[in-house]
């Protein structure tokens, strides 16, 4: 029962810290909430949540192969897996995603669009691999002491992460829609940054702990 507590939550996590990050898609999201409505931001996040879970199911099937070796190289992978963690969260916290925003381009508003232009916008990026890869590592995702029911639990709650976030991110836009400009968004990924950041050195601090540990 622990296990499947312990899998559910993390697999939660990984979905919000997946879409967390202000990228690209997050600004086209607070773009269509202001301009377009809440539902078609909504839609444009759910095509997002399909395209991070297909690659974190990839992600799970790739690792599976090589499941024994994670198995004796838990710690290394937690280090290597906090290391990529503390890259990324320094480059969000340099990075101002509001430059990385391109000028709408104004259509028809359907609900199918919303959600294709978020799945695609967001699956044209396969460096997203290396981050989900970091997260499992992190939070020692792909047990070998796991069952297939523990991975079906977790990565459904994944997916409920990934919508929960942006069902929060929409609502949020939405209600401060009066008083929202694009500094305070970029405040808001400079948090998401450290909290990565800190959430990274906590698991690189233990992996090194059990090194010495072991040797």
């Amino acid at each position: 029962m622990e296990s499947l507590l312990y899998i559910a939550l993390t697999g939660f996590l990984i979905g919000v810290f997946i879409s967390a990050p202000m990228g690209p898609i997050g600004m086209l999201v607070i773009q269509r909430t202001l301009n377009k409505g809440r539902s078609a931001a909504f839609y444009t996040g759910l095509g997002a949540a399909l395209s991070d879970i297909i690659y974190c199911l990839l992600t799970g099937m790739g690792l599976s192969f090589v499941t024994d070796f994670i198995e004796s190289n838990q710690d290394i992978l937690q280090i290597l897996g906090s290391i990529v963690l503390i890259v990324y969260g320094i480059y969000l916290f340099r990075n101002n995603p509001s430059r990385a925003l391109k000028p709408p381009i104004m259509s028809a508003n359907t609900y199918w669009r919303d959600f294709g232009t978020g799945f695609l916008f967001t699956f044209s990026n396969p460096l997203i691999l290396f981050f989900i890869i970091g997260l499992f590592a992190r939070f020692g995702f792909m047990d070998t002491q796991y069952r297939f029911y523990h991975y079906i639990i977790g990565f459904t709650c994944i997916a409920l992460g990934a919508v929960a976030w942006w069902f929060m991110i929409t609502f949020f836009v939405n209600k401060v829609r009066s008083h929202f400009n694009m500094r305070s968004m970029w405040m808001f990924n400079r948090i998401i940054a450290v909290l990565l950041i800190i959430m990274a050195l906590i698991g690189f601090v233990h992996g090194i702990k059990n090194l010495i540990n072991y040797v």
